[in-house]
């Protein structure tokens, strides 16, 4: 047997602000908080365990430098790349730089905190 990923630790100075960027992202909700101040999002109907990695949002004050060496991946579910790309702005989402040419077919994003995300072309099922 193997082993599958469980969840993802993103060390922020601001969980809650993250957490609620995530789930608007990813169409999350808060599954628990810890008294550390840590926020634990995912997929409602999963939970933690499920097919989905949930995302553990965890308070640290030290300033992040360079760039991350993991970074996540999103595809839009229900519009295509161009109308997500909208509603991830909206949603607080920065246009990054990380020496792409723009020829690529995803577009390289930041989250509130400024952790680089790709968003990528293809559509998957919900």
């Amino acid at each position: 047997m193997a082993c599958r990923i469980s969840e993802l630790v993103i060390d922020c100075r601001d969980p809650e602000r993250l957490a609620a960027f995530w789930c608007e992202v990813l169409g999350y909700v808060i599954l628990d908080r810890e008294e550390d101040g840590s926020i634990e999002i995912g997929p409602e109907a999963e939970g933690f365990g499920g097919l989905q990695p949930t995302l553990v949002l965890s308070p640290d004050d030290h300033p992040r430098t360079g760039k991350l060496p993991l970074h996540i991946d999103v595809n839009p579910t229900d519009r295509d790349q161009d109308a997500e790309l909208e509603r991830l702005l909206a949603a607080g989402a920065k246009p990054a730089d990380v020496g792409q040419t723009g020829k690529e077919s995803w577009y390289v994003l930041a989250d509130p905190e400024g952790n680089e995300f790709c968003l990528l072309r293809r559509r998957l099922s919900g």
